[in-house]
């Protein structure tokens, strides 16, 4: 019963913790990256897709995205969905393929893209301290009904304590390299 509170515990916390890392690779840094037009979505036959489900996106250099759709003739629409996605990315189709350079980040839009990370990672702090305060009530709740001993109780709680600080330190050290990786010129 412990063991599978502690379990379920870790697994949420993990989740806590992915969900993070994927939130930051979302804040774009001044490098081109191909996972930055993975919440682009395009209208391909009245349905909203993925970019990546409809056209070849590949880094041509550092700073530079192409996008080659399967089909010539949604390239308008890629460029046109690239433009409105609140990414502050100036496509520019060249034929069929369409290059999307990565502008140069201010030093005032740095110190704002490391106010949104810090803020994701408290939010994600606040989901492992959630599951820490979930796995505690349930180990209450069975104190209270007398299925484990008060020594269980006060091991199983360090045990998972134990896992929030890992968690946590886990999320410190996404949060610090991106902090760097933000900050690189």
């Amino acid at each position: 019963m412990l063991k599978e509170i502690q379990n379920t515990a870790e697994d949420k916390m993990q989740k806590s913790v992915e969900a993070l890392k994927t939130n930051l690779t979302k804040v774009r840094t001044g490098r081109a990256h191909t996972g930055l037009l993975d919440q682009v979505n395009v209208d391909y036959y009245g349905s909203m897709v993925p970019v990546s489900q409809v056209a070849n996106v590949t880094l041509l250099d550092a700073r530079t995205i192409s996008v080659k759709p399967y089909e010539s003739k949604m390239a308008g629409a890629l460029e046109k969905a690239i433009r409105d996605s609140n990414l502050g990315l100036n496509p520019s189709a060249m034929g069929d393929v369409i290059r999307v350079p990565m502008p140069m980040l201010t030093e005032e839009r740095r110190r704002d893209l490391i106010k949104v990370v810090r803020a994701e990672t408290e939010d994600g702090r606040i989901a492992v301290r959630n599951v820490r305060r979930d796995a505690n009530a349930e180990l209450k709740n069975l104190l209270k009904d007398k299925e484990i001993s008060e020594d269980d109780n006060r091991r199983a709680e360090e045990a998972i304590q134990k896992l929030t600080d890992k968690y946590i330190a886990e999320m410190d050290k996404a949060l610090e390299a991106k902090e760097k990786d933000l900050m690189e010129v």
